[in-house]
């Protein structure tokens, strides 16, 4: 059987980056085929890219968030399609994008049912909320690496806080350490 590492899966990168200029959002409406923007709903406007498949909100400050990416490549290879389709309609765009990732979100398997009840206990009260008839996972907030992680009784985790992918790493590997450590996993 795996161990839980190797089936940490990246599910979503969220990135953010400027072109340095403000962005008439009606005008890149109008000009770019699958923008999507409605002010009244949204104050960004959204646009979608095929390969790879995200999604970037671009705000008329300039600033743009990129979401969907499977890895820190693809969210960069999403900004770029936006930088490129921007300059295909006339804006000046310079330079390659200055990208900075905000949060990954991975999924993980520990192969083991979890009593939440016990994790809650293990792992201490100040760092969990688990409140099974609000919501039926296990929040665990981890101060180094900054991530929570959402623990299932199935044995699924959701790592997400992350800003490398180290970071899912290191929160699996505690995670497990500490599960261990008081004989729940």
């Amino acid at each position: 059987m795996a161990e839980p590492r190797d089936t940490i899966k990246i599910v979503n990168v969220v990135a953010s980056t400027g072109i340095g200029q403000e962005i008439n959002l009606k005008q890149v409406a109008l000009a770019l085929e699958g923008a999507d923007y409605d002010p009244g709903r949204f104050p960004g406007l959204v646009y979608r890219t095929k390969d790879p498949k995200t999604a970037a909100l671009l705000f008329r400050s300039g600033k743009i968030v990129c979401t969907g990416g499977k890895s820190i490549d693809e969210a960069h290879k999403g900004i770029e399609n936006v930088f490129q389709s921007l300059r295909d309609i006339g804006i000046d765009v310079k330079g390659t994008p200055e990208m900075k990732v905000q949060n990954i979100v991975a999924s993980a398997d520990l192969h083991s049912a979890l009593n939440l009840n016990a994790v809650a206990i293990g792992l201490g009260l100040e760092n969990v909320e688990y409140e099974p008839e609000q919501f039926p996972g296990l929040v665990y907030r981890i101060s180094d690496p900054k991530v929570v992680v959402l623990l299932f009784g199935s044995g699924k985790l959701v790592i997400t806080g992350g800003r490398k992918p180290e970071d899912t790493v290191n929160a699996v590997d505690r995670i497990v350490k500490e599960l261990k450590s008081v004989s729940l996993l």
